[in-house]
C-alpha cells in the first residue's frame, strides 16, 4: 500500500524518535540528543544516538540509521505497511484508505506545493525588476542586504489586480489551484478572480522542510486596512501549528544557537542577519500549544523576546498562560523584554549584535515574569490585597499539570510572598520550600528549629562588627568559595555542638557553590547519625571525599584575626558570629533575587518608581558589610582573646 507523504509526515510530526526507540532502547540524554546501547549488538558503550531534531536515530556499531519506519520494521520484523500502521495508531491517526479520490487528493496537495514555488520565484524576480525599486529601498532602510534577501527568498507582488494570476496561467496553473493555494481572492459577488497581494513585499512562509505553504505581505502603501497580510488558511497552511523561518532555526538550534522568538518576519530576518540564526516567529497571532511543542523539540528554554512597550508586556503574559498547562521538566520558557519603543531589528541597527546578546543573556525565566505580573502593582497594604495575591499565585500554579513542578512553583511563590510580607504570609502555602538536598531535607525531619535559633528570611539582622565586615572572610571569592560560605562551613568544623542546634537554619541554606552545599549535606548528615568531636568530624569528611577542600577552609582559619572560627574559640561566641553570619547570608540572597527582579522591571517600564526601587536594593547591598555592632561587645567569655591579640 503506498501511503501519501503527508499523512507520513504528520506521523513523524506528532511522535518524537526518542518516543518510538526508548519503548526498546534505555536513553539517556546526551546535549541535545539521546543515547543508549545498540538494539542490534551487544556493547557496554552507548554507540546508538537519537537526535529528535533531525527526526533520525543512528547506531555507529552495526552503521545503521532511519527514522521511525526503519526502526519498528528493524527492530519488530515488520513490512513497511505494518510499521506505518502501528506508529499511526500510536499517534491517534486512522491510516487513509486507498481509493482513486484520495490519490487524486493527494496529487492536487502535491501539485500545491508546485505553485506556491512558482510565486515565491514571480516575487523574487519582480523585487529584482524594475518594479522592484521601491521595495528594494525599504528593505535597504531596514538593514537587510541583498543576500539575505535572497537567502530569505524575499519578493514584491505588482499593483496591478491579475499579474500573479496572468504569470501563473502562462505557466498551465488553473486559477482552481490559484485559489486553493490562497493566491487569488474568490468569491460569488466577485465575477473574476484577482490578486490577493498587491504592492506588498512578500515574506514566503514555509514548513519544517523548507517548502513553500503560504506567504506574508508587508504593504508599502500607508492608506491600506492591513499593513501585514497573511495566506488564508489552506490544505498545505495552518497558521497556529507553523513557524516563520522553523526550517532554518531547527538546524541552528541543534548546532547550539539560542532559539529566540520574536513578532515579525523582519526582526527574524534582522536577527539571522546579525548572527542570531535560531529566531522564529508566529504567523501573526498569539503564541499557541502546537508552536510551543515545534519550540520545545528544538530547545528546552526558547527565549521569547517580545517589544519594550506595553503590548509587548501583554504578549509575554498571555504566552504565560497559554503555556503553564504544558510546562515540565525539558520544556519551559525565558522572557526577554526589550527597551520601551524598540523591536529586536531596532535594537540590532542601533546597537549591534552585542546590544541584542546582552538582552538575551538577561533572560527571566517564567517564574520571574509570573510573580512580576501580579506584583507590578505594587500597592499590598492591607490583608484583602494580601490574601488576593496569595491566592492568584496559588490559582497560576493550579494550570501546571506536572505535579512535581506545580510543587516546586509553589515553593517558589511560598518564598517570594514570605520574603514580601515577611511571617504574614500564610504558612500552609504550598509545600515549604522546595528541598535542596536529601541531607537537608531529612535534618529537618530529624530535629525541629532550636528555641533562639532565627528565621532570617523575615527578621531583622543582628549588626555585624566592623571587624567581622572586614575580615578576608567576608570578601568575596576566597579560595574559590563565597566568603560567607567558607565562614559558616568553619564554624561548623571547628564546633560540632552548633550543626545540631541550628540544623534547620543550616539546612535551609541556599550556597552558591556546590562544593560547599556537598559539605553541608554531609556535616549534617554525619552529626545527625552520631555525636561526633571536632577531629572525628574532620575525619569522617574526609574520608566522604572532602579533604582538598578542608585544606582551604582550614588555610583561612589559620589567618591570625580569625580567632572565632578556631576550635579554641569559646563555643558562645563562635555561636554568635554564625548567627549574624547566617543573617547576612540570608539577607544578601533575598536582595539578590530582589535586584534581579528590580533589573528587569526596569527594562520592561524605565520609570522614575523602578529606578527608585533598584537603586535602593543597591545601596542595601553595599551596607551590607559596613553594618555597626556586636561582636567587639561580646564582654569577657571564656576562651575569647584579649582586645590586644
Amino acid at each position: 500500500m503506498r501511503f501519501p507523504p503527508s499523512f507520513l509526515d504528520d506521523i513523524k510530526a506528532r511522535l518524537p524518535v526518542s518516543e518510538v526507540v526508548r519503548r526498546r532502547v534505555k536513553l539517556t540524554k546526551a546535549g541535545r540528543e539521546w543515547k543508549g546501547l545498540s538494539p542490534f549488538n551487544t556493547e557496554k558503550t552507548p554507540s546508538f544516538f537519537v537526535n529528535d531534531q533531525k527526526m533520525a536515530w543512528f547506531d555507529f556499531s552495526s552503521g545503521k540509521n532511519g527514522n521511525i519506519f526503519d526502526f519498528v520494521m528493524q527492530t519488530d520484523g515488520v513490512s513497511f505497511p505494518e510499521a506505518v500502521e502501528r506508529l499511526a495508531r500510536d499517534a491517534g491517526l486512522a491510516a487513509p484508505q486507498r481509493s482513486h479520490e484520495a490519490e487524486a487528493e493527494e496529487k492536487a496537495r502535491l501539485g500545491l506545493y508546485e505553485v506556491l514555488d512558482l510565486a515565491a520565484s514571480y516575487f523574487q524576480a519582480e523585487l529584482a525588476g524594475r518594479s522592484g525599486a521601491k521595495a528594494r529601498a525599504y528593505l535597504a532602510e531596514r538593514g537587510l542586504s541583498p543576500e539575505t534577501q535572497a537567502r530569505f527568498r524575499l519578493g514584491y507582488s505588482l499593483g496591478e489586480k491579475y499579474a500573479l494570476r496572468d504569470h501563473l496561467a502562462a505557466k498551465g496553473v488553473p486559477a482552481a489551484a490559484m485559489i486553493e493555494a490562497g493566491l487569488l481572492i474568490h468569491g460569488e459577488e466577485i465575477a473574476v478572480p484577482y490578486d490577493r497581494f498587491r504592492d506588498r513585499i512578500m515574506f514566503p512562509i514555509c514548513d519544517r522542510s523548507g517548502r513553500v505553504v503560504a506567504f506574508g505581505g508587508r504593504a508599502l502603501a500607508k492608506d491600506v486596512p492591513a499593513k501585514y497580510l497573511n495566506s488564508p488558511e489552506t490544505s498545505l497552511f495552518h497558521k497556529g501549528s507553523l513557524l516563520y523561518n522553523h526550517h532554518n532555526a531547527r538546524k541552528a538550534a541543534h548546532e547550539s544557537a539560542t532559539l529566540v522568538v520574536v513578532e515579525g518576519y523582519v526582526d527574524v530576518i534582522a536577527l539571522a542577519q546579525a548572527g542570531f540564526p535560531a529566531a522564529v516567529a508566529p504567523l501573526g497571532t498569539a503564541l499557541t500549544p502546537d508552536q510551543c511543542a515545534l519550540l520545545w523539540k528544538m530547545a528546552e528554554e526558547p527565549i521569547l523576546c517580545f517589544d519594550g512597550d506595553k503590548a509587548g508586556r501583554k504578549a509575554a503574559y498571555r504566552a504565560i498562560d497559554m503555556a503553564l498547562p504544558f510546562i515540565g521538566p525539558g520544556r519551559s520558557l525565558r522572557f526577554a523584554l526589550l527597551p520601551d519603543g524598540q523591536d529586536p531589528d531596532d535594537l540590532v541597527r542601533s546597537g549591534g549584535a552585542a546590544a541584542m546578546a546582552a538582552i538575551l543573556s538577561r533572560a527571566a525565566p517564567l517564574a520571574e515574569l509570573i510573580w512580576l505580573r501580579e506584583t507590578e502593582t505594587g500597592v499590598f497594604t492591607t490583608p484583602e490585597r494580601r490574601a488576593a495575591l496569595e491566592r492568584r499565585l496559588a490559582e497560576v500554579a493550579l494550570e501546571i499539570k506536572d505535579e512535581t513542578l506545580r510543587r516546586y512553583y509553589n515553593a517558589d511563590f511560598k518564598e517570594r510572598l514570605f520574603k514580601l510580607f515577611g511571617r504574614g504570609a500564610q504558612a500552609n502555602y504550598g509545600p515549604r520550600r522546595a528541598e535542596r538536598g536529601s541531607a537537608a531535607a531529612s535534618q529537618r525531619r530529624r530535629w525541629p528549629n532550636p528555641a533562639g535559633a532565627r528565621d532570617f528570611a523575615a527578621q531583622g539582622a543582628p549588626a555585624i562588627s566592623p571587624s567581622l565586615a572586614n575580615s578576608p572572610l567576608l570578601r568575596p571569592g576566597v579560595a574559590g568559595l563565597s566568603s560567607r560560605e567558607a565562614l559558616i562551613l568553619l564554624l561548623l568544623l571547628n564546633h560540632p555542638g552548633l550543626i545540631e542546634r541550628w540544623a534547620e537554619a543550616i539546612a535551609d541554606l541556599e550556597f552558591a557553590a556546590k562544593e560547599a552545599s556537598r559539605l553541608r549535606d554531609a556535616l549534617l548528615d554525619l552529626a545527625g547519625a552520631a555525636a561526633l568531636d571536632r577531629e572525628s568530624l574532620k575525619a569522617a569528611a574526609e574520608a566522604g571525599g572532602f579533604a582538598p577542600l578542608l585544606q582551604k577552609l582550614e588555610a583561612l582559619a589559620a589567618h591570625g584575626s580569625h580567632w572565632y572560627v578556631k576550635a579554641e574559640a569559646a563555643e558562645p561566641d563562635a555561636e554568635k558570629v554564625l548567627e549574624q553570619a547566617l543573617t547576612l547570608h540570608h539577607r544578601a540572597r533575598a536582595l539578590h533575587r530582589e535586584l534581579q527582579s528590580a533589573e528587569l522591571a526596569l527594562v520592561m517600564e524605565a520609570n522614575e518608581a523602578n529606578l527608585r526601587r533598584l537603586t535602593d536594593i543597591r545601596e542595601q547591598l553595599l551596607a551590607l558589610g559596613g553594618t555597626e555592632a556586636a561582636v567587639d561587645g561580646f564582654g569577657a567569655l571564656p576562651g575569647r582573646p584579649s582586645r590586644g591579640v
